[in-house]
């Protein structure tokens, strides 16, 4: 979770490099326009850390950690809070804050400059800010903007923040390349072989078989909490009402089906619509020339390829649709000329549009009869519509006026149900099965939402609604010891094993730096243990499995020297490796190999990066980095709900 989150910020950094991610740079690293508010003892004037002669406070702190965790929760979202720092979320939060303000104060030092016209044009290239039009939109910027929690300020500082280290990295990089000589030597590990042994001591060989006294568990339980924290759960209670709940007729009366079709006589007189080719000419002259040419024999689509245009085609067009992409004049005469004709050359505001009639769909006008069955059905639909707008928009009122999602129910005869507690991914806690998928819609609300604040959402348009509230939240916490009993016991018996796996692999890992080969060292044991896994394998080979993440014990063998031995602890208690690399085989690579080149290639971004973190060590060695502890902290256990 958190390499994606340290990827992420390092965008900022590789900001030079991508100016088109420039924009999520900039929401990411915003910081929320708080002052003067206190937090978990830290105020919002005290500083956690001073770069150069820039101050960062606590209250910027906060609201980056908070945006950093809303970003990772888009990729994992039923992370909490005390679980992302737990993981080094807020170091890296702190980290990038100190490299941000580090590189933008070094260029502001030796005059680089990034003014209001410059943040400006890229406020106005980013796409997210543009309306229907395509055009800057300032109704949409601002909604942009509050959707994230910023400000235009905020934004304007954070961009000029991205164009000075654009001005300052991009010339300090260039487009690094590693050497030939240095690419030969990374070239030549992908293709070294590693021969050697990996050995399992799994900790459920030497697990006790008796139950541990409360106290042994207590203090298991006291020292391992963060292993047993539960993710945020929501309980939802809900109201569907949709068509199936209106008590009214919307069966339409004669006069109604009558008035309908007396205002829309259009759509039931007679019509045409045209099948049509058409391609576009710059010169009224040309648009001549070529009509002349498809009336004398060449086809439209022969002419139109010498001339070098490519002809399109549409079918079932109105006069007011062609006239809508082609252009008015071009509509009328295209549904002047007959099936197959070429119409006489139209202007438009880009050329002269040459057009065949390709195909002529006329439908004869209906009388009322004939259109009553249709009419009806309409007049329905839009009845009822209207009913169930007329009854969300009173629930609406309802809930925006504070009632209750029962009063509610009770008022409109509506049902209440409740969801198992769901996670902010959807998923039902405890079971890992979905939602029902007609409420998916409000779990993104649900988890924004305080207790007893019914919302309305709509699941269907026009056609099913959904009123519903919060009705219990538990926190991300470690429950009670007794709700988790089983859990905790079993915890405890692999810790209390892996105390003994250790031991084996000690003696297992003694003996093999020592004389004896794996197997045998591990055949003096009395514990019957799974058979030594065998390693032949090529360094390309561990890296060519589709999910590129291959285990643990492998990758440990492939950064050892020839002739080593090691442990490697298995996560979550479970056991032990031994890993014993006997022998690397190693092939020269020869002049001009492909591979040579692609590794170089590969290497480049990581070049780069190693450029950048080198080059921002040095400006902050030069400005001079203090970071106050006491407030870091301070801010560290308030996240994670620490009162003490």
């Amino acid at each position: 979770m958190i390499s994606f989150f340290r990827n992420f910020f390092q965008s900022k950094i590789g900001l030079p490099i991508f100016i088109g991610f420039l924009v999520l740079v900039a929401l990411a690293f915003a910081a929320a326009d708080i002052t003067g508010t206190t937090f978990g003892g830290v105020s919002g004037g005290d500083r956690v850390a001073v770069v150069g002669d820039d101050r960062i406070n606590s209250s910027e702190l906060v609201s980056t950690a908070e945006s950093a965790l809303r970003t990772v929760q888009q990729e994992n979202p039923t992370i909490g809070m005390q679980q992302f720092v737990e993981e080094g979320g807020l170091d890296e939060v702190i980290s990038q804050l100190i490299d941000r303000y580090g590189i933008g104060g070094y260029a502001e030092k030796y005059g680089l400059r990034a003014g209001e016209n410059l943040v400006n044009s890229e406020i106005l290239n980013i796409g997210a800010f543009r309306g229907p039009t395509g055009e800057f939109d300032q109704n949409v910027y601002e909604a942009a903007l509050r959707s994230q929690g910023l400000n235009d300020e905020i934004l304007r500082r954070d961009l000029a923040d991205g164009l000075l280290a654009q001005q300052l990295l991009i010339p300090a990089l260039g487009s690094p390349q590693m050497p030939e000589k240095a690419a030969k030597q990374y070239a030549a590990l992908l293709l070294e072989r590693r021969q050697g042994d990996i050995a399992f001591i799994p900790s459920f060989a030497f697990a006790p078989e008796g139950d541990p006294t409360d106290e042994q568990l207590a203090a298991f339980y006291s020292a391992e909490n963060s292993r047993f924290v539960r993710p945020e759960r929501r309980t939802i209670r809900y109201a569907l009402f949709g068509a199936e709940t209106l008590d009214v007729d919307v069966t339409p009366t004669p006069a109604e089906i009558k008035a309908f079709y007396d205002s829309n006589a259009e759509a039931f007189a007679a019509s045409e619509a045209r099948d049509i080719s058409s391609f576009l000419v710059p010169t009224e002259d040309a648009a001549n020339a070529l009509v002349s040419r498809v009336r004398g024999g060449v086809s439209l689509e022969a002419a139109a390829t010498k001339a070098g245009f490519s002809v399109s085609s549409s079918q079932g067009q109105t006069k007011e649709q062609v006239s809508a992409t082609l252009s008015p004049a071009a509509a009328d005469n295209v549904f002047a000329a007959s099936r197959g004709e070429i119409a006489d050359p139209a202007q438009s505001s880009l050329g002269w549009y040459v057009a065949r009639v390709d195909g002529i769909d006329g439908t004869p006008a209906r009388s009322l009869a004939q259109a009553t069955p249709e009419i009806t059905e309409q007049l329905r639909l839009q009845k009822r519509a209207a009913a169930l707008g007329d009854l969300s928009a009173r629930v609406e009122d309802e809930v925006a006026d504070g009632t209750s999602l029962i009063e509610v129910a009770e008022t409109y005869g509506l049902e209440i149900n409740a969801t198992p507690p769901i996670l902010a991914d959807g998923r039902v806690f405890g079971s890992g099965e979905s939602l029902n998928p007609a409420l998916r819609s409000t779990v993104e609300t649900a988890f924004q939402m305080e207790e007893s604040e019914p919302q309305l959402a709509e699941i269907i348009p026009g056609q099913q609604f959904v009123v519903f509230d919060v009705s219990e939240i538990a926190l991300s916490a470690a429950p009670a010891i007794d709700d988790i009993r089983d859990q905790v016991t079993n915890a405890w018996r692999l810790a209390e094993g892996n105390k003994e796996a250790r031991k084996v692999a000690d003696r297992v890992l003694e003996k093999v730096r020592g004389d004896s080969d794996v197997t045998a060292a591990l055949s003096g044991e009395e514990v019957q243990l799974p058979p030594v896994e065998k390693i032949d394998l090529e360094r390309r080979q561990l890296f060519a499995q589709q999910d590129r993440n291959p285990p643990p014990p492998l990758v440990l063998m492939f950064s050892m020297a020839a002739g080593s031995s090691k442990l490697y602890e298995a996560p979550n208690n479970i056991g032990w490796y031994v890993v014993d690399l006997r022998e690397i085989v190693t092939d020269d690579i020869p002049e001009g190999s492909p591979i040579l080149a692609q590794t170089q290639q590969q290497l480049a971004p990581a070049l780069t990066q190693e450029y950048t973190e080198q080059l921002t060590r040095a400006i902050l060695a030069e400005l001079g980095v203090e970071q106050n502890e006491a407030a870091i902290d301070a801010v560290r256990r308030q996240l994670v709900g620490e009162t003490n």
